[in-house]
């Protein structure tokens, strides 16, 4: 088998026809240059319960809900609910007619994810069943296609736990929903075509870079013998500008097409960092007789990334790891939330908890989520579908046939530094991580490979160990490249409206593990288990659900120890000042109060209270290795009286919070995450709410029921009304299909209703 048949063959099939069309083995001269795609994310029709003939051109859909992709199945109360709600079959269909320019070439329908197993229909015909819930998938209409007619495009998706669908088979601590919750477009192109497309920057570190760009060609190569050479010219873009431009010639007497074309002479390039992620734009282009037969292009960053004996290193440089493990679900839809929200989560992660790496766990997520990390320089640990479970033979094609679509889609990402090629803590299976390892590498020569176990007598078939070690004191590296890639999370769950000592042990469990990940240069730095809380089945989490794990609640906002993790970063970057308790509840404490604790980046804090001043230094004692040690303080014999802290760096006062001793709610405050939303059905933002006191400080114990009224063109996304949660939360705002302004009024029964205005702007119809 050679390594096209390898790669094509190398996980489950798509079951789509084969690429022969007779009468049409020559695209037509007037066929425009390039691809066409057609965002199909509108006007589908859903029903959650199947009905004879239901994938048949002629059946009656009129009584089918109009939905718009992402959509999710069945939406869910945000806790204490059944997750067999949306375990069913259901049927999606979309009419569409083609537009003249796409005929001449071959079309096909591109789906960036739908939960868990998908049976497609063309015109009555099935196309065949793609199984997965995390890795794209397509099929070619272009046999069943009526170019002059409407044509019906059914999906029946199955959203069971199939137990011949990686991650299923066993028990997985999350929940996995359904419906076609990521994007759908139509693409148009030319009988020969740009497979896919791997850049690969060479001597990136060196005064002469250059770039590998790699394409692997498809389709039918009969017209490219016919009409002449087929070249393949790679141009580099930076800032819309062009770098250099080259090509080489294509064999088409020799297939299969991998050509590989090295652009050189760049002159100085901009590396890719943490701190300045710049990012470059790769062109693809297939040429014939001078014409554009197709073209692709990708964004991409010029970086060295490498896990060594002595941690990881970006650029040259040691840097020491802090992240925490992300799910991609959210509070009543499940998956099925768009790209903004997607690629919010990564400014969470990266602007509001500093943290520098993520990990996709447990599976391939948004490419928006991952267009974000590489904007805002925020490194990604990528990892097939799995949790423990490891199935039978065909259970592992699919696997590793995840591990190619993952690295296919995903390689021209600078964020990510990391391939996880294992099932989740996973017991050791020779045969089957040896192809997974030879699949990544393969594709992706750039990369390292790691598998995330929970055991360190595990064989290593990867380049990193990765290990998820929940004990304490940590274990000891085993291997040179080592990553703690999961800690605390299950062994300590937090709610948000927990008791202050409870919240307090929280962040020193997370600040310990870090202070003994800075004490190794081995260790290359550590992923907290985890970011956000989680919905989970039944036989895990608090019994309502819900995995209280994260260092921030379900809906995305901070509990005590995501402070910690901001306190963490260069005061340079932001100066942060959290008290870990509530001052006014200092009578409900169990814990002693000379262990009361502060996380701040400053280098002294003054504490004052009346005319009572303490003066606090970073607890270096016990975490000397840590950036910015917690303080701990002794509020043991202060008075009971409102309190002023005070931060200062290199003498100078730079940040004070006051703290308020009167144990009221004042003031209700409102806010959404974006002002501006597009008129396309799915586009959505967050609308955060809380109960302060007079100073702005959060009271964790407020209850009430927020209420919502909602003017415009909008659909609100969450309960209504809404019981605060450790005396905040959140809902979301969606777009419907009409520009205008959205407004959102909040209302507290006591401390009265505030506005937000979100103005819809018009977004561009869909041609099919």
């Amino acid at each position: 088998m050679d390594r096209r048949d390898f790669l094509k063959n190398g996980g489950a099939a798509l079951g789509a026809f084969a690429l022969q069309h007779a009468g049409l083995t020559q695209a037509p001269a007037n066929a425009a240059a390039g691809r066409l795609l057609f965002p199909m994310n509108r006007n589908w029709r859903f029903s959650a319960q199947r009905a004879e003939g239901d994938t048949a051109p002629g059946f009656d859909d009129s009584h089918f809900e109009r939905v718009t992709i992402p959509h999710t199945n069945k939406p869910v109360p945000w806790h204490s609910f059944d997750e067999k709600l949306y375990q069913f079959v259901s049927i999606y269909r979309r009419r569409f007619r083609l537009p003249a320019e796409a005929q001449g070439r071959l079309v096909f329908v591109d789906f960036d994810g739908a939960m868990t197993a998908a049976k497609v229909w063309l015109n009555g015909r099935l196309l065949g069943e793609y199984k997965g819930g995390y890795t794209p998938f397509s099929f070619d209409l272009t046999p069943l296609l009526d170019w002059k007619a409407e044509n019906i495009l059914a999906v029946e998706l199955d959203s069971t736990e199939r137990p011949d669908i990686p991650p299923f088979g066993g028990s997985i601590d999350y929940l996995t929903f359904g419906g076609i919750y990521r994007d759908v477009r139509l693409r148009a192109v030319a009988y020969t075509f740009i497979d896919s497309l791997f850049i690969r920057p060479v001597d990136v570190m060196s005064n002469s870079p250059s770039v590998d760009v790699v394409c692997q060609v498809g389709g039918d190569q009969i017209p490219a013998r016919q009409e002449g050479p087929l070249m393949l010219e790679a141009e580099l873009l930076y800032q819309g500008r062009s770098i250099v431009k080259a090509a080489g010639a294509l064999d088409a007497s020799r297939p299969p097409l991998d050509p590989v074309v090295r652009l050189m002479n760049l002159g100085p390039v901009e590396r890719w960092s943490l701190e300045s992620p710049q990012l470059y734009t790769l062109v693809a282009r297939l040429i014939r007789g001078g014409r554009v037969v197709d073209e692709d292009r990708r964004r991409f960053g010029f970086r060295q990334a490498e896990f060594t004996d002595h941690g990881f290193e970006l650029n040259g440089k040691v840097v020491k790891l802090r992240g925490l493990d992300r799910h991609q679900t959210f509070p009543w839809v499940g998956q099925a939330m768009p790209a903004r929200v997607q690629r919010r989560d990564a400014e969470i992660l990266r602007r509001e908890l500093k943290i520098n790496i993520v990990r996709t766990s447990h599976y391939p997520q948004s490419p928006a989520f991952l267009d974000a990390c590489d904007e805002l320089g925020l490194l990604v640990l990528e990892e097939i579908p799995g949790w423990n479970h490891i199935g039978d033979a065909a259970w592992k094609d699919i696997s590793v046939d995840n591990v190619r679509r993952m690295v296919t889609r995903d390689a021209h990402h600078p964020s990510i530094v990391l391939w996880g090629v294992r099932i989740n803590e996973s017991r050791d299976d020779h045969d089957f991580y040896t192809r997974t390892n030879a699949m990544a590498h393969q594709l992706d020569p750039t990369r390292q490979t790691g598998g995330i176990r929970d055991h360190q007598d595990s064989e290593l078939l990867e380049d990193v160990f990765t290990m998820n070690d929940f004990g304490w004191p940590l274990l000891p590296p085993n291997h040179p490249r080592y990553l703690n890639t999961e800690f605390c999370g299950h062994t300590y769950p937090t709610k948000p409206y927990d008791a202050v000592d409870r919240l307090t042990e929280h962040i020193r469990r997370h600040a310990r593990v870090h202070n003994q990940l800075g004490s190794n240069p081995q260790y290359a730095g550590g992923i907290g288990w985890c970011a956000f809380d989680y919905d989970t089945h039944g036989n895990f989490g608090s019994g309502d659900r819900i995995c209280y794990h994260g260092v921030s609640d379900i809906f995305r906002l901070p509990k005590p120890a995501g402070h910690f993790y901001r306190s963490q970063c260069d005061p340079a970057e932001d100066i942060v000042l959290e008290p870990a308790f509530d001052w006014s509840a200092r009578g409900d404490w169990s814990a002693e109060m000379n262990h009361s604790i502060i996380c701040s980046n400053c280098d002294r804090l003054k504490i004052v209270v009346r005319d009572r001043v303490i003066e606090a230094e970073p607890d270096r004692a016990t975490y000397p290795n840590l950036p910015h040690p917690p303080f701990q303080v002794d509020l043991e014999r202060v008075p009971y009286a409102d309190m002023r802290i005070e931060g200062y760096l290199a003498g100078q006062k730079v940040v004070e919070r006051n703290l308020s001793s009167r144990g009221l709610d004042q003031q209700f405050i409102v806010a959404a995450d974006d002002n501006q939303l597009r008129a396309d059905g799915a586009d959505s933002t967050r609308i955060t709410f809380r109960v302060a006191d007079e100073y702005g400080n959060l009271r964790r114990y407020a209850t009430a029921a927020i209420r919502f009224h909602v003017e415009g063109p909008v659909q609100l996304i969450g309960d209504n009304p809404f019981a605060l949660v450790g005396g905040c939360g959140a809902v979301w705002i969606r777009a419907q299909f009409s520009a205008g302004t959205a407004v959102v009024r909040a209302i507290h029964p006591a401390l009265g209703a505030l506005e937000v205005r979100i103005q819809i702007a018009p977004a561009p119809a869909e041609r099919l």
